[in-house]
């Protein structure tokens, strides 16, 4: 391991990737593998071309709200509509604070009458549990951070049925997309999600952390194979998703980010709702928008965008798509430029043509 990243958190399936001759690098506090010997490339074709890939993301954080209050309490610190979820449901979600602007993106899982689960992003997960906390007042609820006993491996592609089937006691068909189920794995309880932040059909297993690298040995001897940061950033960018820290953070809005449509205005208060509304009544000054370079080039974050020659915002998110052939980019840009002029990202001092686009950049394929 690198000495600079002997201070960080090492999940439980650290070792594994270390045998499997990982590169470490630091990511939201723990070392993290970015690829593996094979490479991103590779990796990223795995999943995208019918195969399976596995993801630790032990680094994100979980956490437990239980009590007779618990609905009315997520009610009020999420922006979706809790009450709309059945049991063995999940959504997408979000905390925001009174500005309206993101404390993080979760989603939330509805386990059982008065009991759910959350899964919140690993750089926020401590900072998420204390504005629970601080909300909880007048709540009949338990909140409990899980983050440190919890693992989270993803497997993802359309194979992953296939190799995690022999292991699970239930049958996997039975869960639908933003579904999930508790069920046995290799002796012990786990809760199995049909979710993903790849754009193929997969899972999300929460499991014990002690038992984690005995899942992951299972899934490999399948068929799985290993896949790391870069990899699963370069899937979610093609599909268009969200990431903390660069498409959301706490100075944007549901109003900027197009995400609206997990902010449920007409379920009664919740935090940030007011500002939420101001905001969209006012007008938002940046708009996230997608683009496809039709020049040669590689979009990276912080390159600005322009048009006609100007300034008029920057990119979040950019690479080189592997599936399109082509540069594509996440960017905010000033509302007005979407529909006056050319536009263009400035690469190393270059203007490179670029075309709105509409998300996902490449079909999604997960099992609806």
């Amino acid at each position: 391991m690198n000495p600079a990243n002997e201070n960080l958190t090492r999940t439980p399936l650290y070792e594994r990737h270390v045998a499997l001759n990982a590169r470490i690098v630091p990511f939201a506090g723990h070392a993290m593998p970015v690829q593996y010997a094979s490479g991103a490339l590779r990796e990223y074709q795995i999943v995208r071309g019918g195969g399976a890939g596995i993801f630790d993301i032990s680094h994100m954080g979980q956490i437990r709200v239980a009590g007779p209050d618990a609905m009315a309490f997520l009610q009020y610190v999420t922006t979706n509509d809790v009450s709309r979820l059945a049991d063995g449901q999940v959504h997408y979600s979000a905390l925001l604070n009174e500005r309206g602007t993101f404390i993080d993106d979760i989603t939330t899982y509805r386990l059982r009458e008065h009991e759910y689960y959350l899964c919140v992003n690993a750089a926020n997960r401590q900072r998420d549990a204390q504005h629970l906390l601080e909300h909880a007042t007048g709540f009949d609820v338990r909140i409990t951070n899980e983050s440190d006993t919890t693992a989270l491996i993803a497997l993802q592609g359309a194979a992953s049925q296939d190799v995690l089937q022999p292991l699970a006691d239930i049958d996997l068909d039975g869960i639908a997309y933003y579904r999930f189920a508790e069920a046995g794995l290799l002796g012990r309880q786990v809760l199995i999600s049909r979710t993903g932040y790849t754009g193929e059909d997969g899972f999300e297993i929460y499991m014990p952390a002690d038992i984690a690298p005995e899942v992951w040995d299972a899934l490999l001897e399948h068929g799985a194979r290993p896949a790391g940061l870069a990899a699963r950033d370069m899937l979610r960018t093609e599909m268009g998703y969200a990431l903390y820290g660069h498409e959301i953070d706490d100075t944007v809005t549901p109003v900027e980010a197009g995400l609206m449509w997990i902010t449920k205005l007409d379920k009664g208060d919740f935090i940030g709702r007011e500002a939420v509304c101001a905001r969209r009544q006012a007008g938002a000054k940046k708009r996230l928008i997608a683009l496809e370079l039709v020049d040669r080039g590689i979009p990276r974050e912080h390159y600005p965008v322009l048009a006609e020659g100007r300034t008029v915002g920057e990119v979040t998110s950019g690479m080189f798509s592997p599936s399109l052939q082509r540069g594509i980019a996440l960017a905010y840009v000033q509302p007005e430029a979407i529909d006056n002029g050319e536009l263009a990202i400035e690469i190393r001092g270059r203007a490179a043509t670029a075309r709105l686009a509409k998300l996902p950049f490449v079909p999604s394929r997960v099992r609806k």
